[in-house]
Protein backbone atom coordinates (compact mmCIF):
# COMPACT_ATOMS: atom_id res chain seq x y z
CA UNK A 1 0.00 0.00 0.00
CA UNK A 2 1.39 3.61 -0.66
CA UNK A 3 -1.20 5.70 0.94
CA UNK A 4 -1.90 9.35 0.53
CA UNK A 5 -4.29 12.19 1.46
CA UNK A 6 -5.58 14.91 -0.35
CA UNK A 7 -7.86 17.59 1.01
CA UNK A 8 -8.39 20.04 -2.01
CA UNK A 9 -11.28 19.15 -4.82
CA UNK A 10 -8.71 19.60 -8.05
CA UNK A 11 -8.28 16.67 -10.59
CA UNK A 12 -10.95 14.19 -9.02
CA UNK A 13 -11.48 11.23 -10.81
CA UNK A 14 -15.17 11.45 -9.50
CA UNK A 15 -15.65 7.80 -11.64
CA UNK A 16 -13.54 6.74 -8.33
CA UNK A 17 -15.56 8.76 -5.89
CA UNK A 18 -18.94 7.47 -6.74
CA UNK A 19 -17.01 3.74 -6.84
CA UNK A 20 -15.89 3.72 -2.97
CA UNK A 21 -18.94 5.30 -1.98
CA UNK A 22 -20.73 2.68 -4.14
CA UNK A 23 -19.25 -0.02 -2.56
CA UNK A 24 -19.40 1.04 1.01
CA UNK A 25 -23.56 1.13 0.56
CA UNK A 26 -23.53 5.04 1.17
CA UNK A 27 -24.88 6.59 -1.98
CA UNK A 28 -25.51 5.53 -5.30
CA UNK A 29 -25.55 8.75 -6.98
CA UNK A 30 -23.38 9.18 -10.13
CA UNK A 31 -20.13 10.90 -10.65
CA UNK A 32 -21.44 14.21 -11.57
CA UNK A 33 -23.73 14.35 -8.73
CA UNK A 34 -20.58 13.53 -6.20
CA UNK A 35 -18.84 16.17 -8.28
CA UNK A 36 -21.33 18.62 -7.43
CA UNK A 37 -21.88 17.41 -3.80
CA UNK A 38 -18.54 17.17 -2.89
CA UNK A 39 -17.28 20.73 -4.92
CA UNK A 40 -20.08 22.05 -2.62
CA UNK A 41 -18.33 21.25 0.30
CA UNK A 42 -16.55 22.96 2.69
CA UNK A 43 -14.24 20.54 3.76
CA UNK A 44 -12.80 17.06 2.10
CA UNK A 45 -10.64 14.26 2.51
CA UNK A 46 -9.34 11.49 -0.56
CA UNK A 47 -7.48 8.69 0.37
CA UNK A 48 -5.41 7.28 -2.51
CA UNK A 49 -3.88 4.09 -2.73
CA UNK A 50 -0.99 5.07 -5.49
CA UNK A 51 -3.32 6.85 -7.88
CA UNK A 52 -6.67 5.14 -6.87
CA UNK A 53 -8.97 6.42 -4.85
CA UNK A 54 -9.73 3.86 -1.93
CA UNK A 55 -11.67 6.44 0.90
CA UNK A 56 -13.43 9.97 0.77
CA UNK A 57 -15.33 12.07 3.28
CA UNK A 58 -16.42 15.84 3.21
CA UNK A 59 -18.24 18.16 5.31
CA UNK A 60 -20.55 21.34 5.41
CA UNK A 61 -19.39 24.23 7.41
CA UNK A 62 -20.52 27.82 7.55
CA UNK A 63 -17.01 28.67 8.19
CA UNK A 64 -16.82 29.82 12.25
CA UNK A 65 -19.28 27.81 14.10
CA UNK A 66 -20.93 24.52 12.86
CA UNK A 67 -20.38 21.83 10.85
CA UNK A 68 -21.36 18.46 9.24
CA UNK A 69 -19.38 15.27 8.33
CA UNK A 70 -20.75 13.09 5.45
CA UNK A 71 -19.98 10.36 2.88
CA UNK A 72 -17.13 9.18 5.56
CA UNK A 73 -16.40 5.57 3.49
CA UNK A 74 -12.91 3.66 3.06
CA UNK A 75 -12.66 0.22 1.02
CA UNK A 76 -13.30 -2.45 3.35
CA UNK A 77 -9.94 -3.76 2.55
CA UNK A 78 -7.74 -0.65 3.58
CA UNK A 79 -9.79 -0.34 6.79
CA UNK A 80 -8.43 -1.80 10.11
CA UNK A 81 -5.45 -0.21 9.28
CA UNK A 82 -5.39 3.64 10.39
CA UNK A 83 -6.17 5.00 7.49
CA UNK A 84 -9.81 5.62 8.46
CA UNK A 85 -8.66 7.07 11.32
CA UNK A 86 -6.27 9.21 9.69
CA UNK A 87 -8.76 10.43 6.99
CA UNK A 88 -11.31 11.42 10.00
CA UNK A 89 -8.43 12.90 11.43
CA UNK A 90 -7.39 15.26 8.49
CA UNK A 91 -11.33 16.31 7.88
CA UNK A 92 -11.91 17.38 11.60
CA UNK A 93 -8.50 19.56 11.80
CA UNK A 94 -10.08 21.61 8.45
CA UNK A 95 -13.02 22.07 10.89
CA UNK A 96 -11.56 23.20 13.76
CA UNK A 97 -13.25 25.96 16.61
CA UNK A 98 -16.30 24.51 15.13
CA UNK A 99 -19.18 22.11 16.24
CA UNK A 100 -19.54 19.38 14.58
CA UNK A 101 -22.66 16.84 13.50
CA UNK A 102 -21.83 13.31 12.35
CA UNK A 103 -24.20 10.99 10.76
CA UNK A 104 -23.42 7.50 10.77
CA UNK A 105 -24.28 3.99 10.52
CA UNK A 106 -24.84 2.44 13.67
CA UNK A 107 -22.14 -0.05 13.48
CA UNK A 108 -19.56 2.78 13.58
CA UNK A 109 -20.99 5.06 16.55
CA UNK A 110 -18.62 3.19 18.84
CA UNK A 111 -15.74 3.91 16.59
CA UNK A 112 -16.38 7.92 16.52
CA UNK A 113 -17.01 8.07 20.23
CA UNK A 114 -13.35 7.33 20.24
CA UNK A 115 -12.83 10.61 18.62
CA UNK A 116 -15.14 12.27 21.30
CA UNK A 117 -17.88 12.95 19.23
CA UNK A 118 -21.43 11.77 21.73
CA UNK A 119 -24.73 11.09 21.09
CA UNK A 120 -26.93 13.65 21.07
CA UNK A 121 -30.69 13.01 22.89
CA UNK A 122 -32.29 16.22 20.70
CA UNK A 123 -31.03 15.42 17.06
CA UNK A 124 -34.01 15.00 14.60
CA UNK A 125 -33.75 14.43 11.21
CA UNK A 126 -36.09 15.34 8.01
CA UNK A 127 -35.55 12.75 5.55
CA UNK A 128 -36.98 13.11 1.76
CA UNK A 129 -37.41 9.26 1.70
CA UNK A 130 -40.07 7.17 0.32
CA UNK A 131 -41.76 4.90 3.49
CA UNK A 132 -39.83 2.25 2.42
CA UNK A 133 -36.65 3.60 2.60
CA UNK A 134 -38.07 5.41 6.26
CA UNK A 135 -38.66 2.15 7.22
CA UNK A 136 -35.20 0.74 6.30
CA UNK A 137 -33.68 3.99 8.03
CA UNK A 138 -35.73 2.63 11.51
CA UNK A 139 -34.96 -0.98 11.04
CA UNK A 140 -31.38 -0.54 10.71
CA UNK A 141 -30.96 1.56 13.23
CA UNK A 142 -30.62 5.21 12.40
CA UNK A 143 -33.65 6.13 13.53
CA UNK A 144 -35.38 5.51 16.77
CA UNK A 145 -39.31 4.55 17.02
CA UNK A 146 -41.67 7.09 15.57
CA UNK A 147 -42.79 8.89 18.65
CA UNK A 148 -40.10 7.44 21.05
CA UNK A 149 -39.44 9.61 24.18
CA UNK A 150 -36.86 8.65 26.59
CA UNK A 151 -37.74 7.47 30.04
CA UNK A 152 -36.92 11.29 31.33
CA UNK A 153 -39.29 12.89 28.81
CA UNK A 154 -42.43 11.98 29.92
CA UNK A 155 -43.29 13.90 33.25
CA UNK A 156 -40.98 17.24 32.24
CA UNK A 157 -42.93 20.32 31.44
CA UNK A 158 -40.53 21.79 29.40
CA UNK A 159 -40.76 19.15 26.77
CA UNK A 160 -44.45 19.47 26.51
CA UNK A 161 -44.55 23.14 24.87
CA UNK A 162 -42.27 26.04 23.07
CA UNK A 163 -39.06 26.27 25.04
CA UNK A 164 -38.51 29.58 24.37
CA UNK A 165 -40.87 32.10 26.61
CA UNK A 166 -40.79 36.06 25.84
Amino acid sequence: MNITYKITKDNINWEEVAGVLKRSSLSDHSPKEQQIAFENSYAVVFVYDDDRIVGVARALSDGLFQAAIYNVALDEEYQGHGIGREMINRLIAQLKGQNIILYTHPRTVLMYEKFGFRRAKTALELFQAGSEQLEWLEDTGFFLPEGFRFADEYKREDMKGPAWRH
